[in-house]
């Protein structure tokens, strides 16, 4: 049988404390209560030490955002450096006056910055305005060689389009994470609740399926706002099942141990990438196919 090489990974739900301030101490103190429990790699939810602000687009939030690497990036790596553990955190970046960002960035277990993700597909509904707060991501779909093994990270909306796990699964990584805000409209709750659910996380079960990876989703939970936003953040092993779930309305700190030996087992008997015919691919790339 094989040798197991296992990394244990812990994922960060929880509410909005009131400011980026107690965002900021709140997520570090579960970090740490995560570290004590093993976890070697540690998510956060998407945009952990804002409120969701896109509910409504206002000038004001702009206000909240940050250059990345800079002084929270820096008191993570810190922590990083000090457990001796790989950190992600989402945050909004300040690129430019005029120009954001909704980035994860990616602190390895030395204590050093490895750099930034960018979310690439943005959404716009009622409720969620992301449109008028972030520029779409320009440094493509990234996979960082960690300690613990490699990783890539995706954010909240990117959840739904299989060619960006695809890109990062073909980089290399065996453990695709997403940071994510969504939750429930209190007007479409009782008609759709069930049935967005199970479309996010069952289109993210897939990715982990056809990509022989795991994948890591962690959601906000609480209520901001009219959005209730619908917790159950989990762990997808590569044949889709659900490792470990995180209650609806709780905080919690969500621990999972990836087998990564299994994963590669696993790529042997499911060959799904050595059986791609790229060469009849090419019309992936237009808008629609006329």
């Amino acid at each position: 049988m094989s040798e197991k090489r296992t990394v244990r990974i812990a994922l960060i739900q929880g509410r909005e404390q009131g400011s980026p301030a107690a965002d900021l101490d709140y997520t570090i103190a579960r970090i740490r209560k995560a570290a004590t429990s093993g976890a070697q790699v540690v998510c956060t939810q998407e945009l952990f030490n804002t409120p969701y602000f896109c509910r409504t687009q206002d000038a004001a939030p702009f206000d909240l955002a940050e250059p990345i690497p800079g002084v929270t990036t820096d008191a993570l790596a810190a922590v990083a450096g000090e457990l001796g553990i790989v950190i992600i955190a989402s945050l909004f970046e300040r690129r430019s006056p005029g120009v954001y960002h909704n980035t994860a960035a990616v602190m390895d277990a030395d204590g050093c910055y490895l750099g930034k993700y960018r979310k690439m597909h943005i959404p716009q509904d009622p409720g969620f305005e992301e449109k008028f707060y972030f520029t779409p991501g320009d440094l493509g779909y990234k996979v960082w060689d960690t300690k613990f093994g490699k990783i890539s990270v995706l954010i909240c909306w990117d959840q739904w389009y299989p060619e960006a796990a695809r890109l990062a699964a073909l980089a290399g990584a065996e453990i695709i994470f997403y940071p994510t805000a969504i939750g429930w409209l209190a007007e479409e709750k009782a008609a759709l609740g069930d049935a967005q659910h199970t479309a996010w996380e069952t289109v993210q079960r897939g990715h982990a399926v056809a990509n022989g990876c795991y994948v890591a989703a962690v959601n906000r939970t609480g209520t901001e706002g009219d959005i209730e936003f619908w917790g159950q953040s989990f762990v997808a092993d590569f044949y889709g099942q659900i490792v470990e779930r995180a209650p609806v309305t709780d905080e919690h700190i969500l621990l999972a141990d990836c087998d990564l030996k299994a994963l590669e087992d696993m790529r042997r008997i499911w060959p799904f990438f050595r059986d791609r015919r790229i060469g009849s691919y090419g019309e992936i790339s237009k808008r629609m196919i006329d």
